[in-house]
């Protein structure tokens, strides 16, 4: 824009003296004439002026909130995220406090009186350490009585045997291909472990924590009554199990193509491919007269009917019972919470366990998810909120349309297949129009266990009535009071909970720099999913249809390896690097993000106008609010653990990351070549 280079001079002075590098007499040499402007929305004594912004911008903008803020020992990590999560959960507990003292007194069936009732008996420890396991009992009773195969093809066909889904995921969905209909799917599963490296991998670490997992299962088998020679039997039983898993399930970067892991045939089909899972009794029992289903990993399913035939039929009960077990630690004595902790520590490099209430709001949050949340957003979010959001995204909208209009490396057929895409981008922000009915969902107090086992029939219930109608568009993914924000790439969808819509991400007080370089880079992010590596192989209308051409996708691909070959290279603990694969998506869309979101800004008046505030210009203000949205302490363990399961970058290079791909923060700056945040011309990425 024409206004950057009036202000790279004043730009540059200011970002060398707030890094220390100039003379405080320089400052003092041309007083202002008028007193400094102070701002909203940006703490400046977050910043530490010892470092230099060009050399190490996540540092710079955050130096001294880092040192502030060491991680509580209940916390694997303390950043941004958990301080507003905090800030929610303050009026979230008050909101289940209230419901539960008043669940009486409301009328019985209500969200109300649910919400009340599912967290107060999730608060009674005292009553679940005197119930032991009386209420866990009959559903062991359940796996004890499936002594034969077609036992086990029943208990794991019955939607109301509550085993989950032990050896792997079942669901009605979308289908990929046809997204206007629901298909019956099949995904890998049934690992306790983070990932399937854990199993695999022969490094110290990774045989410390598999060691670790064998006493947390001896333990845990012993408080359901084994003696000590039968509790190591049944440990080592499982694990063997799930290393068989392990071996023959997908990796998480190949879990990453859409196209690889969609294999649709028929009922006849699958029965010959995987005789000893019995889909047509697992149909029949829940209710689905489908002729297809979508299976993601051949491989793996052919493994486990295998195994259902090989292993026997006492060692998969074991399993089964675990799996049960394991699931419902919270709902069971403070023995058996203790053991998992002490399991988590190891993974995690926890300190301490979270407090109990606020393990149980998040209980409540999955299982009563839009019944709790009509009573957060009624408390915490306007419908001023709500509109400011829908005008910032239509802002972004414009300027995304711009930058695809201007880019030079689209043929003019892909590029109007993408508008047409941005433009059918659904927005929902802040709350579902239509919440969810609970009608169905018997809740009391006499048993936690009771109750998260019935919000899990329920949730399985509304999942499978969904088959044969027509796809509900207006049904969400994450509750009202979550602090995220999702691309759905089938609906073709953007969606901003109202727990997200507050500071540091947006603040109605602050000025344009600061909410575009927070939300509105999160606007920008999530609207990049449709066009990162994984969405941009969706279309319009949220079908899995390849719509670039031959050469537009090969150039792609080149410019999204610039990145992948970027991040590879960023290393967090010795030895330990990001995988650029894996973070491929969440990448991109921080960069798309992040520069759709500039632009954007660039059309404010506050832009146009250049006025410093806090002693920064407008550009340098709109960097340093990205910087400080994902300033973030993480304990190494869990640093390590992250690596290998999160699509995300650690924080720190999400910051850096996008920022040295962009000649807009060297010139907000001053960068000069040489500086350690800017890559030589040759080695940016630029792709919108």
């Amino acid at each position: 824009m024409t206004h950057v280079s009036r202000l790279r001079r004043a730009a540059a002075a200011a970002a060398l003296l707030a890094a220390g590098a100039l003379p405080t007499t320089l400052a003092l040499a041309s007083p202002p004439t008028t007193p400094p402007v102070k701002g909203i929305g940006i703490n400046v004594a977050n910043i530490d002026p010892s470092v230099k912004p060009c050399d190490d911008f996540f540092h710079y903008a955050s130096g001294n909130w880092l040192k502030n803020n060491p991680i509580p020992a209940a916390e694997v990590r303390w950043g941004s995220f958990n301080e507003l999560a905090d800030k929610n959960n303050a009026t979230l507990r008050s909101i289940l406090e209230t419901a539960a003292r008043d669940a009486g007194k409301a009328a019985k069936g209500s969200n109300a009186q649910k919400v009340g009732d599912f967290f107060a008996s999730a608060m009674d420890s005292a009553a679940i350490d005197a119930a032991g396991l009386k209420y866990l009992q009959p559903h062991l009773a359940k796996i004890d009585a499936a002594n034969d195969l077609a036992a086990m093809q029943r208990l794991l066909a019955d939607p109301k045997a509550h085993v989950g889904g032990p050896w792997f995921g079942s669901y009605v969905g979308q289908d990929d291909k046809i997204s206007s209909q629901y298909a019956v799917q099949f995904g890998q599963g049934g690992l306790s472990l983070p990932d399937r490296d854990y199993y695999l991998k022969d490094d110290a670490r990774s045989k410390g924590i598999r060691t670790a997992y064998q006493g947390y299962l001896v333990n845990t088998f012993k408080l359901l009554g084994n003696d000590e020679a039968t509790a190591n039997a049944n440990a080592a039983t499982v694990q063997r199990i799930e290393t068989r898993l392990a071996k023959a399930s997908k990796s998480r970067v190949d879990l990453r193509d859409p196209y690889a892991n969609y294999h649709k045939m028929s009922v006849a089909e699958f029965s010959k491919d995987y005789p000893n899972l019995n889909l047509p009794l697992m149909l029949k029992m829940q209710g689905l007269a489908a002729k297809e289903v979508i299976v993601g990993q051949p491989d793996f399913f052919k493994e486990v009917s295998t195994m259902l035939a090989a292993e026997p039929i006492a060692d998969q009960k074991v399993y089964l019972k675990w799996q049960l077990t394991s699931s419902l630690t919270a709902a069971l004595p403070k023995a058996f919470g203790d053991e998992a902790f002490k399991f988590t520590q190891v993974l995690s490099g926890a300190k301490k366990q979270q407090p109990r209430w606020k393990r149980m709001l998040q209980s409540t949050d999955r299982a009563l998810g839009e019944a709790f949340g009509q009573l957060y957003v009624d408390k915490a979010f306007s419908p001023e909120a709500k509109a400011r959001a829908k005008q910032m995204i239509e802002n972004l909208r414009l300027a995304y349309a711009e930058r695809i209009k201007a880019t030079d490396w689209m043929s003019a057929g892909t590029k109007a297949e993408a508008l047409k895409k941005l433009n059918a981008f659904t927005v929902k922000i802040g709350y579902p129009d239509k919440w969810k009915d609970y009608s169905s969902l018997n809740i009391s107090r006499a048993s936690y266990l009771d109750n998260v086992l019935a919000s899990r029939e329920w949730a399985n219930a509304d999942n499978l009535r969904r088959f044969g109608k027509p796809v509900d568009r207006m049904e969400w993914g994450m509750t009202p009071p979550t602090v995220n924000a999702y691309y759905n790439p089938s609906l073709n969808e953007i969606v901003f909970p109202a727990g997200i819509l507050q500071s540091p991400f947006y603040d109605a007080k602050a000025d344009d720099a600061v909410n575009y370089g927070g939300i509105g880079a999160v606007i920008g992010h999530e609207m990049t999913h449709g066009f990162d590596d994984q969405g941009r192989q969706y279309d319009a209308t949220g079908n899995l249809r390849d719509w670039w051409t031959k050469e537009d996708g090969e150039k792609f691909n080149a410019k999204a390896a610039v990145v992948g070959k970027q991040f590879d290279a960023f290393m967090p603990l010795d030895s330990v690097h990001v995988n650029g694969k894996l973070t491929m998506g969440e990448n991109l869309a921080d960069l798309g993000g992040l520069t759709i979101a500039y632009a954007a800004f660039q059309k404010t008046p506050q832009a146009k106008g250049g006025q410093a505030i806090d002693g920064l210009t407008p550009a340098q203000r709109f960097f340093v609010s990205w910087a400080q949205v994902w300033h973030s302490n993480t304990r190494p363990e869990m640093t390590r653990q992250l690596i290998l399961t999160d699509p995300h970058a650690p924080d720190q290079y999400r910051t850096i990351g996008p920022l040295q791909n962009m000649p807009e923060f060297y010139q907000a700056f001053g960068c000069t070549d040489g500086s350690k945040m800017m890559r030589a011309q040759t080695e940016r990425a630029k792709i919108w």
